[in-house]
């Protein structure tokens, strides 16, 4: 069959409309099926049933409506997570889930000789995908026996049998090891939305124009920026001052001398040094010992108490400690009002990056109001006026 020029053009017209057409109609299916993702991460974000007792979620320690952490008291005024048995405590506080998508995959940087993201305090998973699916299966937390009995939970709902099967095959439920892997890539596409990450604090309004520091805020502002003055940017900054979208954390690993949380050891029963970064399977360089991944400041005002154990209550605390390592005056705890404690992990302690001028005690209080600064404004009714 013979085509003539007028012909042939008009049927690329017609080839490039079909092709526009069916990308089109694509991406509108991938959009769906990420927007059922979503949802279905959410549904099993709030689901109690994958725990063994039926009484833990993954919003039970990372509540919405406290900045993603673990709200609860749990007997330790919520230094520590309670597990779904009811009595079983841990030795670290859950790590906010907010904002916790933008850390990188786990790895080793060679030009920095540091190691750099992951999930979790000591970044033994890679992904939030692969944070998601450790507890469930946790004894101390989920405490679910094994994939197959979370597999078995999830068959119980409908609504995740017909929604897996739609999003990931007919045979989804056939492997264990694949529907799980399923759940927890669910469980990302929900982690990995605005809900988690809404970058509207005052100090994001201020970035815009639509927000006026206070002089105490703005002090604190200029403090936290100066490398000379204090070492707060030096981990807990990963652009340039005042650019949108900062996390607020460069995502490396450091032993900051944070002392045994000697309270909680005496709930929980554990006596065993923690190990920090060298607890990773995938690490085995001593020299990472007590090292703990630095966390994002986003929401800091609202998610006490602090450090990876707990172990400091006010904000103003841990300003405090970090000064004394370079102000002889701040001698005490305030908390205490006993000299600092002991750091549990002594040997490896990152001095150089602590290294800083000392700050009065005006100069403390406007870091701590620049930080209140960070708080997600859905969570500003929590902080203290």
């Amino acid at each position: 069959m013979q085509y003539s020029k007028k012909s042939l053009k008009y049927l690329g017209v017609i080839g490039l409309v079909t092709l526009l057409v069916g990308c089109s109609a694509k991406s509108t299916t991938q959009n769906d099926n990420q927007k059922e993702k979503i949802a279905l991460g959410q549904a099993l974000f709030f689901d109690k049933n994958l725990s063994k007792n039926r009484t833990q979620s993954c919003a039970t320690c990372h509540n919405p409506e406290h900045g993603f952490v673990d709200d609860r008291d749990n007997g330790v005024s919520k230094m520590a997570s309670l597990g779904d048995d009811g009595h079983s405590l841990g030795d670290r506080q859950a790590p906010s889930a907010a904002y916790a998508m933008f850390s990188p995959k786990f790895h080793y940087d060679e030009k920095k000789k540091k190691y750099i993201g992951g999930q979790f305090w000591d970044g033994r998973e890679g992904t939030l995908a692969q944070q998601a699916g450790g507890p469930p299966l946790n004894p101390v937390e989920m405490n679910m026996k094994d994939k197959e009995e979370v597999v078995q939970r999830l068959q119980e709902n409908q609504y995740y049998v017909d929604t897996f099967k739609k999003l990931y095959g007919e045979d989804i439920f056939k492997e264990a090891n694949l529907a799980y892997d399923a759940m927890t890539k669910a469980l990302e596409s929900f982690e990995q939305t605005k809900e988690f990450a809404p970058f509207d604090s005052k100090y994001d309004r201020y970035l815009k124009g639509e927000y006026d520091l206070t002089p105490l805020e703005d002090l604190g502002r200029s403090l936290f920026f100066s490398n000379q003055n204090n070492s707060c940017a030096t981990c807990h900054l990963l652009k340039a001052e005042d650019q949108e979208g900062e996390t607020f954390t460069n995502y490396e690993y450091h032993n900051i001398g944070t002392p045994i949380n000697h309270e909680l050891r005496a709930k929980n029963g554990v006596n065993a040094i923690d190990e920090g970064l060298l607890a990773n399977p995938n690490v085995n360089d001593v020299a990472q010992k007590g090292k703990y991944k630095v966390p994002t400041l986003r929401n800091v005002a609202v998610t006490a108490p602090y450090m990876h154990n707990g172990v400091f209550k006010e904000l103003r605390t841990v300003v405090e400690f970090y000064d004394k390592y370079n102000n002889l005056e701040r001698i005490l705890n305030p908390e205490t009002g006993k000299p600092w404690d002991n750091p549990e992990v002594k040997e490896t302690i990152s001095l150089d990056e602590l290294k800083a001028n000392k700050q009065n005690d005006r100069k403390v209080e406007a870091l701590v109001a620049f930080m209140k600064l960070l708080t997600d404004q859905k969570y500003e009714h929590l902080l203290e006026k």
